[in-house]
């Protein structure tokens, strides 16, 4: 339905509007109990994202056939589904590891988290280029403060600038394509811009360079080589969760407009994009493991970790067809509770050494080990090692390469695979090494929930793939 309002389409955004109230919820408890300890609020931010998931779950579920809503601003389909589902997730993992007993702007913070959260969620479901773009900066603005959330520390500070300046930047050449989009076409639908493209008889070099402008923005957005070069600062100096935050939800928002918008406009230049995404994997896919290598400070390793991971899924966005784009959503829910779960750790060290150094993690084999396991799993999902689920990520997406003739980014996927398993392996082999400190880590009920409910989500995306492949397999349907 693309007409004016009418009262059927509030299921649709039933989960949007609940993060509106959440938000203004957090608001008015901060302001009340400002001057008391307020570790409540992470509990209240984590719990009312889940009731909005379920109640997306619930009542928002789409129909067989894709619908338009809101005038075509919002298209209700699998693809909303399914990334509403990772970014809430996400959001109430991330609120539950920054939980602390008292603090300054909590409430601030988690408002942030929710109002980002809610851009995402606008992200996926975007159905024009005016609303794409509108959710692109609801999300990118909170980012950017939580990035530099901690004022006190020059590290964050420092962040929260590069974080803003390189976006605005490539915010900008992206604005431009989609303006030059809707010059050429006359309308700002994504799903009325390629046949109207087509009519105005465009050149074949004039849509591939309109294709770039707006790779900019969404490689930027993913961390893709060669847009890259803010990930590593920035995840070094932002709140640990807010930097597994940026790793994780705000990557697979990024993803999940990248191939809406690429099959839906540019379905005549899929032989020009796919090949420019398949540089950019492979780019990414390199530069991400071979730096990774050297690193010596833990988010900065997962940074450079978290690029290589940005080439693995381009590899699915790359094959340009029906299982790629399956594998793209797989290996973003699987990606989601892995790294959230690694970053949640390196938050819980940090705190208590007070460094981020490899070096610090000497010794957690013995200091805690439940939490150097779960690290364990994470750094070995995260290397694609069976069972867990990072391995059957990797499957899908390489196999959709193979499926669609790119056998040699394939080839390029398994080498630098195992680079990565070196440096995951050296982390592993400094957990388990002797240490000067072996007191225990104190860790938070909500800290401990929250790591809890990661593990379990990567021993259950690998074991149990059948469930989760289903969403996957029809969220790509309905871009086909």
């Amino acid at each position: 339905m693309t007409g004016a309002f009418e009262l059927s389409m509030i299921p649709a955004v039933l989960p949007e509007i609940m993060l509106i109230l959440l938000a203004v919820l957090v608001l008015v408890l901060d302001l009340v109990y400002r001057d008391r300890e307020n570790s409540a609020l992470g509990w209240i931010t984590a719990i009312g994202l889940l009731v909005a998931a379920g109640l997306g779950v619930a009542f928002s579920r789409p129909a067989s056939e894709p619908v338009l809503l809101f005038g075509g601003m919002l298209r209700q389909d699998w693809l909303t589904f399914t990334f509403r589902l990772i970014f809430m997730v996400g959001a109430a993992l991330t609120a539950l590891v920054g939980t602390e007993k008292s603090g300054k702007h909590l409430g601030e913070y988690y408002l942030l988290l929710i109002i980002s959260t809610l851009g995402m969620s606008l992200m996926a479901s975007s159905a024009n280029l005016i609303m794409l773009y509108l959710a692109i900066e609801t999300t990118s603005i909170p980012l950017y403060i939580l990035a530099g959330f901690k004022v006190t520390d020059q590290k964050s500070v420092e962040a929260g600038i590069k974080y803003l300046l390189f976006g605005a930047m490539t915010s900008a050449v992206m604005l431009y394509g989609f303006s030059l989009l809707w010059g050429f076409s006359g309308t700002t639908s994504l799903y009325e811009l390629a046949d109207a493209l087509k009519a105005g008889s465009a050149p074949p070099v004039l849509m591939g360079g309109l294709a770039l402008l707006v790779l900019v923005g969404f490689g930027f957005k993913v961390s893709a080589a060669p847009l890259h070069f803010w990930a590593p600062d920035v995840y070094e100096g932002a709140p640990t969760p807010v930097a597994g935050f940026l790793s994780t939800a705000s990557k697979a928002a990024g993803f999940a407009v990248l191939a809406r918008v690429l099959l839906a406009v540019f379905p005549d230049s899929l032989p020009f994009w796919t090949v420019v995404i398949a540089v950019l994997a492979t780019v990414s896919m390199i530069l991400g493991n071979v730096l990774a290598l050297v690193q010596r400070n833990i988010k900065r390793l997962l940074a450079y970790s978290s690029i290589a991971q940005a080439g693995y899924i381009l590899v699915g966005v790359a094959a340009g067809n029906e299982l790629g784009v399956t594998g793209v959503v797989y290996y973003l829910a699987s990606y989601l509770v892995t790294n959230l779960a690694a970053f949640g750790i390196v938050w819980l060290v940090g705190r208590q050494v007070g460094s981020d150094d490899l070096d610090a993690y000497a010794g957690l084999g013995k200091r805690n080990p439940a939490v150097a396991l779960a690290m364990l799993l994470a750094l070995l999902s995260l290397g694609g090692v069976p069972p867990l689920s990072g391995f059957f990520g990797k499957l899908l997406v390489f196999g959709a390469a193979v499926q669609a003739g790119q056998f040699w980014l394939a080839f390029v996927g398994v080498i630098t695979s195992v680079i990565g398993l070196y440096y995951y392996l050296t982390v592993m082999k400094i957990m388990y090494r002797p240490g000067t400190d072996e007191q225990p880590l104190p860790m938070t009920p909500a800290w401990r929930t929250a790591l809890l409910a990661c593990v379990a989500g990567m021993i259950f995306l690998g074991v149990a793939f059948a469930p989760w492949y289903g969403w996957a397999t029809a969220a790509a349907g309905s871009l086909f």
